[in-house]
């Protein structure tokens, strides 16, 4: 797999699960003093959003997930928090905060500052349209990695697990290899039958097999690019 795909993949779903849980937080605060008649409609949308992020991310973290399945996934997401930051901002429009210090808001239970709820309003408003940006960014790079995938060879790379995904100017995980050629060899090199009779990618260049000789690829090394040599004769697996 390609480690570098997976570390970044699970540092920006960190992300994504932090702002999710601090809406979740203040939402949960509104359902306390709203619900179930004030409100209700934004409070429990409010409330259903983040809860489908958070839960579903978990998901394609612990389990098995592939590129087909996250590109939906961040397609209705992206959706669900663009429409969760146009409502938000529909609760106090272009208003300003600190203009309502002497308002108050009615609540089940009596009333709350106007001003505070403002502020909370415009934080949902804020972590709402930053995850619509985030996700969105996600759901193209993820339609980018796997385009290009499909580019070199990797027709099935939509079904695949989606840590096979290379990064930008890697080549794909090592563990593609022996799912779909039956094995490396025991050293990590392989030969270039593998990509395809004739030549091989290398870098922005195409490396010519030489008649007789095979090309051996040696992966590089935390995103480097691979060394590829030719040698004569054919070299087999171990």
């Amino acid at each position: 797999m390609t480690y570098l795909f997976r570390t970044l993949r699970i540092y920006g779903y960190s992300v994504v699960l932090g702002l999710s849980a601090a809406v979740l937080g203040l939402s949960a605060y509104f359902a306390t003093i709203f619900l179930p008649s004030i409100h209700k409609d934004f409070t429990i949308f409010s409330l259903a959003v983040p809860s489908f992020t958070i839960a579903t991310l978990l998901i394609l973290l612990l389990w098995y997930s592939n590129p087909r399945i996250e590109a939906l996934f961040f397609f209705i997401t992206a959706v669900s928090w663009i429409a969760m930051g146009a409502w938000s901002r529909d609760l106090y429009g272009p208003a300003e905060c600190f203009a309502l210090a002497d308002q108050r808001i009615r609540t089940q239970k009596g009333s709350i500052n106007a001003r505070s709820y403002c502020y909370e309003a415009k934080i949902v408003e804020a972590f709402s349209w930053s995850l619509f940006g985030i996700l969105t960014i996600f759901l193209i790079m993820v339609i980018a990695l796997a385009t290009k995938c499909q580019a070199v060879g990797r027709h099935r790379v939509w079904s695949e697990h989606i840590n096979e995904l290379p990064w930008f100017g890697q080549l794909p995980g090592s563990s593609y290899y022996p799912h779909h050629y039956g094995g490396l060899p025991q050293n990590g090199e392989y030969p270039a039958t593998y990509l395809g009779a004739g030549g091989i990618a290398g870098g922005p260049n195409i490396v010519q097999q030489q008649y007789g000789h095979s090309i051996i690829i040696r992966p590089g090394v935390n995103g480097e690019p691979a060394q590829i040599t030719q040698v004569p004769g054919i070299v087999h697996n171990a």
